[in-house]
């Protein structure tokens, strides 16, 4: 196995993860509707946070959405790669995943809710 370092290890690193965000558009409806949240979310908050740390917690908050999201699908596509019977354990780790989607999204909520109604 060729081991990189330096600028090639980075160049080869962002190339890892720009194939891994294209595939999550391509492949994940979760992940897409909640990209486009964003692209309202994040100007909202630059306008409504009074505030660099509150812009900052609100945009955060909502990013998380999107790496929880990320890592659920991930979790979902090894499951789907091991085998497409039903199994208890495969059913929990799919659930457990989608319920820590769920947590980002309350987490969203509350911060906003702290930072708009406070």
């Amino acid at each position: 196995m060729d081991k990189t370092t330096g600028l090639t290890h980075l160049i080869k690193s962002t190339q890892y993860s720009m194939q891994g965000l294209k595939s999550a558009v391509k492949y994940e409806t979760a992940f897409r509707h909640e990209l486009f949240c964003c692209l309202f979310m994040i100007p909202l908050a630059l306008w409504l946070g009074d505030d660099a740390v509150e812009k900052a917690l609100m945009i955060g908050s909502v990013l998380l959405v999107l790496v929880v999201e990320l890592l659920n699908s991930a979790i979902e596509a090894v499951v789907d790669r091991i085998g497409t019977e039903r199994h208890e354990l495969s059913g929990r780790a799919k659930d457990q995943g989608s319920a820590a989607v769920f947590v980002a999204l309350v987490i969203v909520a509350i911060t906003w809710a702290f930072m708009l109604f406070n």
